[in-house]
């Protein structure tokens, strides 16, 4: 299983892109962790042939060893259905589930049975601010087995946004409107029952001090990754999730240290607490 602090920055790319093929192979932006080809919101509905066609046709040449992850964020079940028959799409990783929730979470996973790939569903419809169907969908999730498929679940930031009818402001974090909330409640519904959770995307790009302030807030969250839509994001998201120094000795010495509690620069250290927080420090940290 791969471990989801790897995607980093995931770059969102419409699969009608026409560089499709270099941006796959790690040619066109070498730093690239994640790509997400996508042919649902970023594509119109009239162009979806045209994005399909464009997908079969970089799946031609792509190369088969990448370490980039390269992921496709499928529009609905009938499309996952028709790329799963494309030749060569078994170099790609996996799959995003948009609009993912109770009705239609078995539709998804059903097929995928018996494959390899991994996917990354995406909470961002009304169910998400109902903690009830949040369980729910947990539940199902774990007791259908799904769970060891999921690499990490996203939140849709812009669509829950769109279904109060606010778009982000530019002067501040997404945690400054209602889905700070949100977010925190997905996070304690999911996490604890060890799914990773990636960050929503910041759609501004000339704030990358707001960008910056909200990446922090993501850590805070235990969120590990975040939805990049220009390759200028991606410095500034990998530069956040970078581990720093002093956490990184902090969490090695939790790990190591054979007393239950003891101080470091200024902070209480407790292994009995602290243990899985430091675990997942060097986790990011690799």
């Amino acid at each position: 299983m791969l471990n989801a602090y790897r995607l980093g920055a995931s770059l969102y790319v419409p699969a009608t892109h026409h560089d499709v093929l270099n941006i796959a192979n790690g040619t066109r932006w070498p730093e690239l962790r994640s790509v997400i080809f996508c042919t649902e919101d970023a594509v119109l509905e009239t162009a979806l042939e045209a994005a399909i066609k464009n997908l079969r046709h970089a799946l031609a040449h792509m190369t088969t060893n990448c370490a980039m992850l390269r992921f496709v964020r499928v529009r609905n079940p009938d499309i996952l259905t028709q790329l799963l028959a494309l030749p060569g799409i078994e170099k790609i990783d996996g799959f995003v589930f948009p609009k993912f929730d109770l009705s239609n979470v078995d539709a998804y996973m059903n097929l995928l049975h018996d494959s390899p790939y991994l996917c990354m569903p995406t909470l961002e419809t009304r169910d998400v601010f109902e903690t009830s169907k949040l369980n729910s969908l947990r539940d199902h999730l774990l007791g259908s087995g799904y769970q060891q498929r999921i690499l990490a679940l996203r939140i849709g930031g812009n669509d829950l946004l769109s279904l109060l009818g606010i778009r982000r402001p530019t002067d501040r974090t997404i945690y400054c409107t209602p889905l700070g909330h949100t977010i925190a409640q997905i996070v304690t519904v999911f996490k604890p029952f060890g799914f990773q959770i990636t960050a929503p995307v910041f759609e501004h790009l000339n704030c990358p001090e707001i960008l910056e302030a909200e990446l922090s807030e993501d850590l805070a969250h235990g969120l590990c990754g975040k939805t990049a839509i220009h390759p200028d994001q991606i410095p500034i998201i990998e530069k956040g999730f970078r581990v720093t120094s002093t956490d990184l000795e902090a969490a090695q010495r939790i790990l190591l240290d054979q007393r239950a509690v003891f101080q470091f620069n200024g902070s209480m250290c407790e292994l009995a607490t602290h243990r899985v927080w430091a675990q997942r420090i060097i986790e990011r940290s690799r």
